[in-house]
């Protein structure tokens, strides 16, 4: 029997679609309640990870795009999450840097991220999970 590669049921590019949105609905509910959206979210990590770091290296840790990376930010400078620092040797490039307000946000954001992951992992095993993190980057590294 041969498959019908059209079908919906085949593509593997749906499968990510609703996937993608199950999971950007799930964290929305949980970062309203910090004030922020799921980008502004994925850009605070990073952050978090490395603060006082240049706009386009927050663009590579990121990879959201660069024209709405510049609008994020100034709503992020509107909620007082960050400040953006003028070069001095460059007055074309910015470094973002965390508030205190930014700083404390972790905390909370951290408590959401662990309850939305055990209810991701919860039908996985954590071999079942290591192997799908590894896929999943496979993946993405052939597609960027």
């Amino acid at each position: 029997m041969t498959t019908n590669n059209q079908q919906l049921s085949n593509q593997l590019c749906h499968r990510f679609y609703v996937i993608s949105n199950a999971i950007t609905r799930r964290y929305r509910v949980s970062l309203e309640k910090i004030d922020l959206t799921y980008p502004q979210y994925v850009a605070m990590m990073a952050l978090w990870e490395e603060d006082n770091i240049s706009v386009g290296e927050l663009h590579k840790k990121t990879l959201i795009d660069n024209g709405c990376l510049t609008l994020m930010l100034k709503k992020m400078c509107d909620k007082n999450l960050i400040t953006l620092i003028v070069s001095d040797t460059d007055k074309r490039m910015k470094k973002v840097k965390l508030t205190d307000k930014g700083i404390k946000l972790k905390i909370l954001a951290q408590k959401e991220r662990d309850k939305i992951r055990q209810e991701q992992t919860q039908a996985l095993t954590e071999t079942e999970y290591q192997q799908l993190v590894f896929l999943l980057d496979k993946f993405k590294s052939d597609l960027i």
